[in-house]
């Protein structure tokens, strides 16, 4: 996993100069190994059809501005799914992520966007700063290719930055220090995309040997994608947006950059098994199967929200609200029987906790499943949550916490990846996803907390669809049964379920404010 592991929240100022400074004094390590081997030679590359091609049996639903829905709830599937886009991409990608990663899936994604734009594909990256762990002269290499361009958002805390200049930033300007891009997009050709909760990196694909996340992403073709390639130049143009060529320093101007390396660790069948390759191969044929199997689903009215780069104007200090949050709070007020929610952090606030209490009263059913303290990757937040507690079980609503051996994983986890394991690893929830009254479904990058409310720029997109709805719920009840999560109520917890330190080192983040979770 990444130096900084914990999503969506920041220490206190003595723990990030901590960070700040383990980073600093940590040495670079050689990302390949050398290796005589040719692994690349005796594969075949699938570039014969383009995604327009493959597309074209569905053309009438997309020149009617329909857009095509499928859910993609297993890591596996997600992670072919982006492989098999990138291997078809024709003219354009465009790629957009909170974090993506240098572990294994990170580079395997790299080599297929290398490949993608050897044949003429024009990649745009754009990745938040704050927890991007590439070297400065990976990142320089990458983008001397003629037709990749990277640029780093909001960059004072990490790329191109002394310790100095990030402990100053840190220290002047704490409220921008904590506005970071938490989007997460994958566009192909302008024409299809898949956006939800993944990052890039081993632990949400379900390849992490340790820990690894329940997520959720959409893949969407047709209409929808025009509205998400719109937010996407919108960020890229602004100027919070900085080319990595203005950040780092190159010393030599003439690099000719080569991926041969790169190309044979993605080679290479420990890094990448044949079996999954073969997988990614038969996707095309998947698709189809999946659309004559009816999950994919062509409709009318899907909505992609995000908020704008900066996300506020920054007149609250660690406050202001966002587009995305005005607009998942409009669609929570319309609730008339149920909503259903799976966030990994729960920090509520006065103003939602009243909300909820307000739809309980009117017979709305809530429930909502969260992380345990067992399953959860980030104590701040936990901290957070387990100041809340009390206070939203109160309002009436039913509250759930993930297991870490939750039965699901087995579902959802690489299955190659299970084989070769002796012990399982834990799992936590990350999907960010909402049912309202069985015919809207939200799924996105939203956690219910200050941090995705405030500060954070989050998407999410809404899909008006019965069918849709009652896949996706039944799944997240699922989720919430025995075998998967404890119910929680005012008078017991699963805190217990831990080891006393994991209990004591929550209780230290309790002077934590809450507003920055």
């Amino acid at each position: 996993m990444p130096l900084f592991s914990y999503c969506n929240s920041f220490k206190l100022f003595s723990l990030t100069v901590s960070l700040l400074l383990l980073a600093a004094c940590t040495p670079p390590e050689e990302r390949f190994t050398a290796s005589n081997e040719d692994y690349c030679q005796d594969i075949t590359f699938q570039t014969n059809t383009s995604i327009t091609e493959q597309l074209a049996p569905y053309s009438s639903y997309i020149k009617d501005n329909k857009t095509g829905v499928y859910v993609l709830e297993q890591g596996t599937e997600a992670m072919f799914t982006r492989a098999w886009l990138s291997e078809h991409a024709e003219k354009t990608i465009d790629v957009q992520y909170f974090i993506f990663s240098t572990d294994n899936i990170g580079l395997l994604a790299i080599d297929y966007l290398v490949r993608a734009a050897d044949r003429g594909v024009k990649v745009r990256i754009l990745v938040d700063d704050i927890m991007l762990d590439a070297k400065g002269d990976e990142l320089l290499t990458l983008n001397a290719h003629p037709n990749i361009s990277i640029k780093i958002y909001n960059p004072l805390a990490n790329v191109g930055k002394n310790l100095l200049q990030k402990l100053t930033n840190l220290a002047t300007d704490f409220h921008a220090f904590n506005q970071r891009m938490h989007n997460k997009t994958f566009t192909v050709d302008s024409l299809i995309s898949i956006t939800g909760g993944r990052n890039v990196a081993d632990e949400y694909f379900g390849y992490d040997h340790e820990y690894n996340f329940r997520d959720r992403d959409a893949l969407l073709v047709g209409q929808a994608t025009q509205q998400i390639e719109q937010s996407f130049n919108q960020f890229w143009q602004h100027k919070l947006s900085v080319p990595v060529t203005e950040l780092l320093t190159q010393t030599d101007t003439n690099i000719t950059p080569n991926f041969e390396k790169l190309h044979q660790y993605a080679c290479n069948p420990k890094h990448f098994l044949p079996e999954v390759r073969a997988q990614i191969e038969a996707m095309p044929a998947a698709f189809n199967l999946a659309v004559e199997s009816g999950d994919v689903y062509w409709l009318n009215n899907v909505e992609y929200v995000s908020d704008t780069p900066g996300k506020n104007d920054a007149k609250t200090f660690l406050g202001g609200s966002g587009i995305a949050t005005e607009r998942l709070i409009q669609l929570i007020k319309q609730a008339k029987s149920s909503i259903t929610i799976q966030s990994p952090y729960l920090i509520t606030t006065e103003l939602s906790e009243e909300l909820f209490k307000s739809l309980v009263a009117k017979g709305v059913e809530i429930k909502i499943l969260t992380n345990s303290l067992a399953s959860n990757d980030n104590l701040d937040a936990f901290s957070g949550y387990q100041r809340s507690r009390k206070a939203l079980l109160a309002t009436g609503i039913q509250i759930f916490e993930f297991k870490p051996d939750a039965k699901i994983r087995q579902k959802v986890m690489s299955q190659e990846m299970v084989r070769q394991l002796k012990q399982q690893p834990i799992f936590g929830l990350h999907a960010k996803s909402m049912v309202i009254d069985d015919h809207l479904t939200v799924i996105g990058t939203f956690n219910l907390d200050p941090r995705s409310a405030n500060l954070n720029t989050e998407s999410i997109v809404v899909i008006p669809s019965k069918p849709v709805a009652k896949k996706v719920k039944k799944v997240m009840l699922v989720e919430m049964q025995p075998e998967n999560a404890w119910q929680t109520t005012v008078d017991w917890n699963p805190d217990q379920e831990v080891d006393l330190s994991k209990r004591l080192k929550v209780k230290t983040r309790t002077i934590v404010p809450k507003s920055i979770l």
